[in-house]
């Protein structure tokens, strides 16, 4: 049992280590680029995965709406005429 949590602890060590060098370059600003649009990015960003939902029901409804009417014109349609 001693050597399997001997090697975990080796194996969690080595891959510590191996991060280090990727966090410092991260933490550098070297990916990141901001621009004076970047706000603009972001909002019109934001914006779409705001309203979709909103466009989606809207599409949705409307057209819940024309499948029922075309469904009372059928059935208006169909029925026998009363005498």
């Amino acid at each position: 049992m001693t050597k399997h949590v001997l090697t975990k602890y080796l194996v969690a060590l080595s891959s510590l280590c191996g991060a280090l060098p990727a966090e410092a370059s991260v933490d550098s600003y070297r990916f990141l680029h901001v621009t004076i649009s970047t706000p603009w990015y972001l909002f019109i960003f934001l914006l779409g995965g705001i309203f979709s939902p909103f466009i989606l029901m809207a599409v949705l409804a409307w057209y819940s709406a024309i499948r029922k009417s075309n469904r009372k014109a059928e059935d208006s349609a169909n029925k026998p005429a009363s005498e």
